[in-house]
């Protein structure tokens, strides 16, 4: 869990939420002798930080499972 200053959550408010939001880890903020945890409410969509990857196959797994790798890479 990522620990920072008061004086750094004032400096870097916007990023440190936005960190939060999109990651869902909590950060701690220390003033003093006193420490304050900032930490989501709602669990955020991890699938949203995915990135599109035309290469990868798409489509039904099973149709895999019959595929013949011998004839698609043309060996006897």
């Amino acid at each position: 869990m990522k620990t920072v200053t008061a004086a750094e959550l004032s400096t870097n408010v916007y990023q440190l939420l936005d960190d939060v939001w999109r990651s869902g880890s909590p950060i701690e903020v220390k003033r003093g002798d006193h420490t304050l945890r900032i930490v989501p409410i709602e669990k955020p969509n991890k699938l949203q930080n995915l990135v599109y990857r035309p290469e990868v196959i798409q489509g039904d797994p099973e149709d895999l499972v019959s595929l013949s790798w011998e004839v698609s890479f043309g060996l006897p």
